[in-house]
């Protein structure tokens, strides 16, 4: 995997200065920042909503500012000296960015027209001269470390930039309970595709109005050239809308349908080298990326100490129970502990191995409380690793 080159020494003195000063108002406007932004990219290019974007996530406002909140948590590392660099945030954005086939010529799009929402919701009074230019050099050694990193994630692909997407047809449905089907494709032209276990891929769907919608999936299984992923329904609430990609796959999308896929990405990954105990925690839909790394682990014959925990809303809605527990079955130091609603994962009394490496996959407030246990249990921070598959899930270290 390529390496992430922060230049922690990238802004001059006086730029330092300026962004530390204006850091906490260009963060208390995110908000308003935001929509701004939006509206000015769409309209001028109203293809990256149509096909990049995932529409679903733009009607939700606290995914919506993600972008442009990772720019301003990106400018805190630049300016704090006692920051880390923040290579787990850039990793998590350039797999996703990966995943939907970002172009290096796309960033300066984006670098336009949110830096011109930020001078109108700002005044240009304050967000113009010095001030722009201080925040121009975050987002250019940002823009730089990010199109390194990708570049060298495509070169492992053996891809040209944006080229990640593939022809594929459904060899299997199964549906698993009432919002839940696994989907196992395989390429048109039947390329062998290797994938790390923890790994997603997106799913491309032709919506009514044309529009190509993402979204991603994490692999579950996959031999001779066939990838499986999981797909759970998301319906309709009083505050969220539904789920445009998962409802067209559970309602329409059948075995022999032509399916479009990309290659494999994401840096939530077994260390299949390591020898040290794994710890694997995830709610709900969130155990898809686990079931990939136990897949792992059986198929190495896998002698490591191995704790799955999981948490559910019931066994009838635990969409990958079997899968799960025939993979503890085979490995030799596996062992479980799942929990159902009303109950709460509570890791007070489950015996963690020491020196583990802890993986978890999950809601945001789970992730959050489950993580809040694990500090209490005196859990090393570098040793736990995650995913939410929401665009704002860096802003968990915020």
């Amino acid at each position: 995997m390529p390496n992430l080159n922060v230049n922690k020494n990238g802004l001059t003195p006086e730029q330092a200065e300026i962004v530390t000063q204006t850091l906490p108002v260009v963060g208390a406007n995110i908000e308003k920042i935001t929509p701004n932004f939006y509206n000015r990219m769409f309209a001028a290019h109203p293809e990256l909503i149509a096909d990049t974007f995932n529409r679903g996530n733009q009607k939700q406002g606290a995914q919506q500012k993600a972008l442009a909140a990772s720019v301003a948590t990106f400018a805190a590392t630049l300016v704090d000296p006692d920051a880390p660099a923040p290579e787990e945030l850039l990793s998590r954005i350039g797999h996703k960015h990966i995943s939907v086939g970002i172009k290096p010529e796309q960033y300066p799009i984006v670098h336009k027209h949110l830096f011109d929402a930020i001078e109108e919701i700002l005044t240009p009074e304050v967000f113009q001269g010095a001030v722009r230019d201080a925040w121009d050099a975050v987002y250019l050694e940002m823009q730089r470390v990010l199109i390194d990193f990708e570049k060298g994630l495509y070169d492992d692909l053996g891809v040209e930039a944006g080229d990640v997407f593939r022809a594929a047809h459904v060899v299997s449905r199964e549906e698993r309970g009432d919002d839940v089907a696994v989907f196992s494709v395989k390429l048109d032209d039947e390329t062998p595709v290797s994938y790390l276990p923890g790994q997603y891929i997106s799913v491309r769907q032709t919506m009514p109005d044309g529009a190509g919608q993402l979204r991603q999936y994490s692999l579950v299984g996959g031999e001779e050239g066939v990838l499986t992923f999981a797909v759970r329904r998301v319906d309709a609430s009083e505050d969220l809308p539904a789920g445009e990609v998962s409802t067209q796959l559970w309602e329409k999308v059948q075995p022999g349908d032509a399916i479009e896929i990309s290659l494999p990405a994401g840096d939530l990954v077994l260390d299949t080298k390591s020898d040290d105990p794994v710890v694997l925690i995830s709610a709900g839909i969130g155990a898809t990326p686990m079931i990939g790394m136990l897949d792992a682990l059986v198929a190495a014959d896998s002698k490591r100490d191995v704790v799955v925990l999981h948490a559910d809303r019931a066994e009838n809605t635990d969409a990958l129970r079997a899968e799960r527990n025939n993979a503890v079955s085979a490995l030799v130091n596996a062992r479980q502990q799942v929990w159902y609603e009303p109950d709460l994962m509570d890791l007070t009394d489950v015996d963690l191995p020491e020196g583990a490496q802890f993986y978890l996959c999950g809601g945001n407030g789970f992730l959050q409380a489950v993580r809040d246990q694990l500090a209490k249990r005196g859990v090393n921070r570098n040793n736990i690793h995650f995913e939410l598959f929401s665009p704002n899930d860096w802003l968990l270290d915020a």
